[in-house]
C-alpha cells in the first residue's frame, strides 16, 4: 500500500515538501486499513448467537467509517490547495477508499449478519413459496387439463350413445310409421273395397229403382196413351154419331158417307 501511495505522489508531480506533507496526512490511514484488513477477516459470523463478534464488527465498521469520513474531510481540505494536490489527493483517497470500503462492507455484513440472514432466509422462503405455488399451479392446470379431457371424452361418449339411441329411436319410429302406413293403406283399401261394393249395391238398387220407375212411367205413359186413344175414339164416335142421320120410322141411325 505504501508503494502505491508513493507512486501516486510521484506521478502527481508535486514538490517534495507537499509530497511529504500528503504522506504525513494519509500514511496513518494506510496503516489502519492494513491492520483492519487482517482484523476484519478474523471476525466471521455464521451463527445468530455470535453477539460478541457482531459487536466487534459494528465497532470496527464505525471506526473505519470515522476514518473514511476523516479521509474525505482531509481530501476536501487538501484539494483546495491546488489542482495538482487535488489529483494526488483524489488518487490517494480513491486508493484508500478502495481498500477500506470492501473491508467496511465486509464488516457491515458481519455486523448485520442476523438482518442479512433473515433477509436471505426470507428471500429464499419467498422463492421457495413462489416455486411451490408455481408447481401447485402447474399441477392444478395439469389436473384440470386431464379433467377437461376426461369430461370431453365422457361427453363424446355420451353424445355417441345418445346419437346411437336417437338413431334406434328414429328407426323404430320409422318402422312403426311404415307399419302404421301399411295398416292404414290396408284399412283404406278395405274401406275403398267396402265403399265400392256399397256403391255398386247402391248403383244396382238405384238402377233397379230407375228401371222400376221407368217401367211405372212407361205403364203410366201407356195407360195415358191408351186413355187418350179411348178418349179420341169416344170423341170420334161421338162425332160420327153426331153426323149420323136417324130414320124417323125405324129410328136406325146411319151415316151418309
Amino acid at each position: 500500500m505504501k508503494n502505491n501511495l508513493q507512486v501516486i505522489i510521484k506521478e502527481s508531480g508535486l514538490e517534495e515538501t507537499k509530497a511529504n506533507f500528503l504522506l504525513d496526512n494519509f500514511k496513518d490511514y494506510f496503516k489502519i486499513a492494513s491492520e483492519w484488513e487482517i482484523k476484519a477477516k478474523a471476525i466471521v459470523v455464521d451463527n445468530g448467537s455470535q453477539k460478541a463478534e457482531m459487536d466487534m464488527a459494528r465497532a470496527g465498521r464505525l471506526f473505519l467509517r470515522e476514518k473514511r469520513i476523516a479521509i474525505e474531510n482531509s481530501r476536501k481540505e487538501l484539494k483546495e490547495q491546488s489542482l495538482r494536490e487535488g489529483r494526488a489527493i483524489d488518487g490517494i483517497s480513491n486508493v484508500l477508499k478502495s481498500l477500506i470500503v470492501p473491508i467496511e462492507k465486509y464488516l457491515d455484513r458481519q455486523e448485520h449478519f442476523v438482518e442479512i440472514k433473515e433477509k436471505e432466509d426470507a428471500e429464499a422462503l419467498r422463492i421457495e413459496t413462489e416455486e411451490k405455488l408455481e408447481k401447485e399451479r402447474l399441477e392444478n392446470e395439469r389436473l384440470e387439463k386431464i379433467e377437461q379431457e376426461r369430461m370431453k371424452a365422457e361427453n363424446e361418449k355420451l353424445k355417441k350413445e345418445a346419437d346411437r339411441k336417437e338413431k334406434i329411436r328414429l328407426k323404430r319410429e320409422e318402422k312403426v310409421e311404415k307399419e302404421r302406413d301399411k295398416v292404414e293403406k290396408e284399412r283404406q283399401l278395405e274401406r275403398d273395397k267396402v265403399e265400392k261394393e256399397r256403391q255398386l249395391e247402391r248403383d244396382k238398387v238405384e238402377k233397379e229403382r230407375q228401371l222400376e220407375r221407368d217401367k211405372v212411367e212407361k205403364e203410366r205413359a201407356d195407360a195415358e196413351d191408351k186413355r187418350q186413344k179411348m178418349i179420341k175414339k169416344q170423341e170420334d164416335l161421338q162425332k160420327e154419331l153426331a153426323s149420323m142421320i136417324e130414320c124417323p120410322k125405324c129410328h136406325h141411325k146411319f151415316n151418309l158417307k
